[in-house]
């Protein structure tokens, strides 16, 4: 799974017709890879409603898939590439036999690498904010320079340029790349714009590494 811009837009709880607003305008603004949660009511019929209209070149995807259940509906629904929060080795099986690219989450680092070992595209290092951040995503990489990882949870436009001097391949974020005001005003010019500078950010952090 190639990223060319290294964030994973990440939506949860919000309804079809507003989902899709946001996708096409982030999408718009140059985001490439869009994530609804599988907790999200009526996600997977949001993922088969956009599934077919997404451009060349993006990525729409879904997260919080907990179990192998959660997955084969995720597939079925016409998902791009799964998320999960925990480590679970049947569902990454399942991924690769089905072809779909997977983030998987671990924290651990016998978590991360048993993800890694298993197959998963990415490595998902989830709740990455609690455990200290970038030091840590840094910790992690001493033994595990050549694992792609994945930060989530408490990614800001300020830490961004620590995360990826600590080495992340990419960040996953929801309310500091849309902006939480503008969505709770669904404000889509200025989430669209929130994107953008977003990006901006990410790949001038990137650049500096």
């Amino acid at each position: 799974m190639e990223l060319n811009i290294p964030v994973i837009g990440i939506l949860r709880g919000v309804e079809g017709d507003f989902f899709g607003e946001v996708m096409q305008i982030s999408f718009a603004a140059g985001l490439t890879a869009m994530e609804i949660t599988m907790n999200t009511a009526g996600a997977e019929e949001i993922v088969r409603e956009y599934r077919p209209a997404i451009p060349s070149g993006k990525l729409l995807g879904m997260g919080t898939i907990r179990n192998l259940d959660e997955a084969k509906r995720a597939v079925a629904a016409g998902a791009m590439f799964l998320v999960t929060p925990n480590l679970d080795l049947g569902v990454i099986e399942y991924a690769k036999a089905e072809g779909i690219p997977i983030v998987a989450g671990a924290l651990t680092p016998t978590e991360v690498y048993s993800a890694w070992s298993a197959g998963a595209d990415l490595v998902k290092v989830f709740p990455c904010g609690a455990m200290g951040g970038p030091q840590y995503l840094k910790d992690l990489q001493g033994p595990f320079d050549h694992l792609r990882l994945v930060a989530v949870g408490g990614v800001s436009l300020t830490n961004l340029p620590d995360y990826f001097a600590a080495g992340a391949a990419a960040v996953g974020v929801s309310t500091s790349l849309f902006g939480g005001k503008a969505l709770r005003e669904k404000d889509l010019a200025q989430i669209g714009q929130n994107v953008k500078n977003f990006i901006e950010h990410c790949l001038a952090a990137k650049d500096r590494v």
